[in-house]
């Protein structure tokens, strides 16, 4: 998605800036977004605080959208886990190169 919102707007993302959470991504306020990411995923005790500051730095409608993406991506994963969906041979092709690159395949989901 963030690769063809990038293509959209002209924007150059780093993958590389979001997978390792070293920053430099591009993305607006990408501290406050990745912490509210990681505490909703693993239900946070500071999940209100940072829903909060994606609110101060963005705004209301912002969060409600990270938090939509953050749901949606969760539940995707966890379906394509628990059924054990294989990544299609087109898709493994087309996204070998960048895979590899962020260190995607080392991922635990993806040694099942």
């Amino acid at each position: 998605m963030l690769r063809g919102s990038g293509k959209h707007n002209g924007t150059d993302y780093s993958f590389e800036g979001i997978v390792d959470g070293d920053g430099g991504s591009g993305v607006a306020a990408e501290a406050e977004l990745l912490a509210f990411a990681d505490a909703a995923v693993v239900m946070d005790d500071r999940l209100g605080e940072c829903r909060g500051h994606v609110v101060d730095r963005l705004g209301h409608g912002a969060m409600i959208d990270a938090a939509a993406v953050i749901a949606g991506f969760d539940a995707i994963t966890r379906v394509a886990d628990g059924s054990g969906i294989p990544l299609e041979a087109p898709k493994a092709e087309a996204t070998a190169e960048w895979r590899n690159r962020l260190g995607i395949d080392a991922f635990w989901t993806m040694k099942s």
